[in-house]
């Protein structure tokens, strides 16, 4: 008869169990071998015994295995995060086309499209939101023709402004051109003036030196 199935537990004896680890490490450090050998593969093995102390094997060097099973591993992990962003992704793209297309729906009921199917229920609310709809329209249509008034009105004070300023300069320039014409009066003479300063010098100079007027 063969031995019987052994059960699996912790080995409560000290003794048993530090020959027991001595007997399967062994073995496990065996079976590494040879699944390197016989299949070609990169194995490594690494045993901490219960008292701390370290066993290894690598065909093809401890520190070369972990570093290509690190690369290996963050490769994966990488891959993995893609694929988990790519099903996030489809996932979101999928939702928004239902919104779209219960909005483009919505839409047409609003508009007054496709209102057979709705129910008396439906059709209240489409015309509460369609109340409330335009009065938020026209609240703002209100708004803006009172901020386009008051942009009116602005205008308006700015061009009476304008006008006023543009009078006061043409009522200044107008009294320096008169007072700059009353100043050429008083230098030259009129007409009348400088005849009669001709006549007198003209009647000085009649008659030959000596003589008398007759």
């Amino acid at each position: 008869m063969g031995r019987g199935k052994t059960q699996v537990k912790l080995i409560e004896d000290r003794t048993s169990r530090r020959v027991a680890f001595s007997k399967r490490r062994s073995g496990l450090h065996r079976k590494a071998f040879q699944l390197s050998v016989l299949c070609d593969a990169e194995v490594a093995l690494i045993v901490f015994s219960p008292g701390g102390r370290l066993y290894e094997f690598a065909n093809a060097g401890m520190q070369n295995t972990i570093g290509r099973y690190n690369e290996t591993n963050t490769k994966d992990s990488t891959s993995n995060q893609v694929h988990q962003d790519i099903e996030k992704i489809k996932a979101d793209a999928e939702a928004l086309s239902k919104k779209l297309d219960a909005l483009e729906a919505c839409k047409r009921k609003i508009l007054g499209s496709n209102l057979e199917e709705c129910s008396i229920e439906e059709l209240q609310s489409i015309e509460d939101r369609t109340e409330k709809s335009l009065l938020s329209i026209r609240t703002m249509k209100a708004r803006r023709l009172e901020e386009q008034l008051a942009k009116l009105r602005q205008n308006v004070v700015k061009l009476s402004h304008h006008k006023q300023e543009l009078y006061f300069q043409y009522q200044k320039e107008h009294h320096l051109a008169m007072a700059a014409a009353a100043s050429a009066m008083a230098t030259f003479p009129d007409d009348d003036d400088h005849h009669d300063v001709m006549d007198v010098e003209t009647e000085l100079f009649l008659g030959l030196p000596g003589s008398s007027r007759s």
